[in-house]
Parts: structure tokens; C-alpha cells; sequence
């Protein structure tokens, strides 16, 4: 409920101010549509997996380019849920800015647990034996004959078992039956699919992200359209999943979408002036420096990542670089 009313509150005051025209970023890290636009078109540009797009022509601001309604990168793997990553790990934590002021990401590296696995097969590796040896280990030899009077046993015992079924109560499928050998493929491939549907494991979803300009707190906001593997939309407590525990019950929001004819899961931007100021603050050091203004919308991405933190989409060029 009260979502909804400042969402009214917030489209009247849209309707009625006119949108932010003299820069204030150096001070707030806010940004004019002018300047939204100029970071969206670096972004473009080093990442080329996002977009422009116009959307619904009904819906277009008048103060952006008709080509440059929003930015949008489609079909985004998302491999696992954000509860998976989420053991706090001592060594995971980074600060941005390099002071007890920084910027704090607490969520566990995926790479870590790679990296534990490699080093544990590594290890593994010592143990195994020579097998280029001339002579076997006598320990070996006689591991290798207990292993197959084992073997024996437990072939005289199973020849014993009265549930091995008769060959005359199997249902055969004749080879040169033309009509039966797609149907038996066929129910080869069902039962498969059952047994890794039931097997633990977890489909891959993909997700449709977009960037708009939010004129109220004058900040970009970041959107999400959730996909099942069977490419059917995600439910919201379903894309909730998907989203760090210390924000998704309080900063994701479910909205219409301010260029397209749905509704989708938001980040709310409430909150996203001071935390792209504490961030570009960082980066610049203080000492004068200025932060690119068209690496806004690359640095905003990395934040986003801390509260997606499994969505993997493209932020290749690394920021305050060339």
C-alpha cells in the first residue's frame, strides 16, 4: 500500500516538474537525461551485449531521443540462486575506495569455490599410482586378487537371487519392428529427462534487463524479466530467489514498467544517488580527480551485482580504465 501511494505521488510530481537540466553529478552523482544518454552510449559501446531501444512509441519521453528510450540486454544466464553464494566469507569482502568508508560487497566469490576444487583435485593427483611401472606393487597384486574373489562371491550370490526377473516376462522391442524402435527411442529420452529432472538439477533461467531514466530521483533503475528453462515468465517470488537477502525484501519493488506494457521487479533508486556517490567518491580518491561521467552506467552495473549477484550479464570494461 504504501508502495503504491508514493507511486502515485511520484508520477504526479514527473507530470508536473520538468526534468533535471543543469548537472549536478560532480555534487550529487545525479545526472541530467543528457547525461544519462552520453553514459548509456559509452555503455554501448563496451559492453555490446546492451542496447538502446525505443519501446512503446505512447510511452516515450519527450527529453530522450526517440532511438534512446532505455537500454536492454536480453537472454542473461542466471546459473544458481543467490542463496548458494551467500555463506559469509572472511575472505570474499572488498572494500571500494580503500577506507573503512567503502563500499562493502560481503557475498562469496563463485570463483572460490572453484579454485578449493581444483586445489582438492590437485591433491588427489598425488595419490594415484604409476601405472607406466614395470612392477606392479605387491600391495596391489593382492588388493587386485581379494577384489576378485569378492567379485566372485558376489556373482555366485546374485546367480542365487530369486528377483532376478524371467527373460520371458521382459518386453522386448524386435529390430525389425520399423514402427517400434522410434517409439522405445522416444520413451528412452522421456526417461531420461525424468531422471535428471529429478536428479538435482537446477535448470538455467535467463533474464531480459533493462536500464531506464528515472526523472523523480534522477538516477538510472535497474529492471528485471525472469525466464524459466521452458522460457515461461518467472514468478515474483520466484525472481526474488535471484536476488541478495538484504535486498530483496526491501529495495525490489513490482512496477510497471515505464516503456513497456508490463509490470517487472525493480531495484528501487530511492537509495542510488548516495551509493553511486560513495562509489565514484572512492574510485576518485579525493584528490581532486574527477570520475568519467560516461562510466557511470559501468560502475552503477557493478553495484547492481552486489544485489544480483548470480545474474552474469556483460560489464567488461573495467572502470576508470581506457
Amino acid at each position: 500500500m504504501r508502495n503504491a501511494i508514493h507511486s502515485i505521488y511520484k508520477k504526479t510530481a514527473e507530470a508536473v516538474l520538468p526534468p533535471l537540466s543543469k548537472s549536478q553529478f560532480e555534487e550529487k552523482r545525479v545526472l541530467t537525461p543528457q547525461e544519462f544518454v552520453k553514459a548509456g552510449d559509452y555503455l554501448v559501446r563496451a559492453c555490446p551485449t546492451w542496447s538502446w531501444e525505443a519501446g512503446d512509441a505512447s510511452k516515450a519521453r519527450s527529453y530522450f531521443p526517440a532511438d534512446k528510450q532505455y537500454l536492454v540486454t536480453r537472454h542473461v544466464p542466471c546459473l544458481s540462486r543467490a542463496s548458494d553464494i551467500e555463506k559469509y566469507d572472511p575472505k570474499s569482502e572488498f572494500v571500494l575506495g580503500g577506507d573503512d568508508e567503502g563500499w562493502v560487497a560481503t557475498h562469496k566469490d563463485p570463483g572460490s569455490a572453484a579454485g578449493g576444487s581444483a586445489a582438492a583435485a590437485a591433491a588427489q593427483e598425488d595419490d594415484i599410482p604409476d601405472l607406466d611401472a614395470d612392477e606392479p606393487p605387491a600391495a596391489a597384486v593382492a588388493a587386485a586378487g581379494s577384489a576378485s574373489q569378492q567379485g566372485a562371491a558376489a556373482a555366485a550370490a546374485a546367480a542365487d537371487d530369486d528377483d532376478v526377473p524371467d527373460i520371458s516376462e521382459l518386453e522386448l522391442v524386435e529390430p525389425d519392428d520399423e514402427a517400434a524402435l522410434p517409439a522405445a527411442a522416444a520413451a528412452a529420452a522421456a526417461g531420461s529427462s525424468a531422471t535428471a529432472a529429478g536428479s538435482g538439477i537446477r535448470r538455467t533461467r535467463t533474464y531480459d534487463l533493462y536500464i531506464t531514466y528515472d526523472q523523480y530521483y534522477q538516477v538510472p533503475r535497474f529492471w528485471l524479466v525472469g525466464f524459466d528453462e521452458a522460457q515461461q515468465p518467472l514468478r515474483p517470488d520466484q525472481v526474488l530467489e535471484d536476488v541478495s537477502e538484504e535486498h530483496a525484501r526491501k529495495t525490489i519493488t513490482l512496477d510497471p514498467h515505464p516503456h513497456l506494457a508490463v509490470s517487472a521487479a525493480s531495484i528501487h533508486p530511492c537509495r542510488h544517488a548516495e551509493v553511486m556517490k560513495k562509489l565514484a567518491d572512492g574510485i576518485s580518491g579525493g584528490d581532486g580527480a574527477e570520475f568519467p561521467l560516461e562510466q557511470y552506467l559501468v560502475l552503477f552495473l557493478k553495484f547492481i551485482a552486489s544485489v544480483v549477484p548470480t545474474i552474469q550479464y556483460d560489464y567488461t570494461m573495467s572502470v576508470g580504465g581506457q
